[in-house]
């Protein structure tokens, strides 16, 4: 079992809580104040739960510089008012910061038995396997 320190525990929370804002922000329309409420707590949450020096650094590394840009770039224009630009820069730059995780995610969701199957069906195999080996940072 993994264990946690309080911070690691406090940054769970947080990323919960900041993801579920964000869920909830989409769903009512954008709404801009869910939206920038789940953004403030996810990068919060995520800086406590890997800590400040490693968070800049994974943000911060020379060939992640244009997926930083897009991710933070979405979350200002998220701040300043316009949600649903923001969001689109902000997904654009998430899926290029962590283009690298997604075999892993991908590979280990096909064992799990029924998100396997799922992601085995004809239609949705052959999308899940594009996006299971782009492990190549453009």
């Amino acid at each position: 079992m993994i264990s946690l320190t309080d911070s690691q525990k406090i940054g769970m929370g947080l990323t919960g809580f900041g993801v579920f804002f964000l869920f909830f922000g989409m769903i009512l329309f954008f709404d801009k104040a869910l939206l920038a409420i789940g953004n403030i707590l996810f990068v919060a949450g995520l800086s406590f739960v890997i800590g400040l020096e490693r968070t800049f650094r994974f943000f911060f590394q020379r060939h992640k510089i244009k997926a930083t840009g897009f991710f933070l770039g979405g979350v200002l224009v998220v701040l300043i008012g316009w949600p649903i630009v923001g969001v689109v820069l902000e997904v654009y730059g998430f899926f290029l910061l962590f283009r690298g995780f997604f075999p892993v995610a991908v590979g280990f969701i096909r064992r799990v038995p029924v998100l396997g199957y799922l992601l085995n069906l004809p239609g949705i195999s052959g999308l899940v396997d594009k996006v299971g080996e782009s492990n190549t940072m453009v």
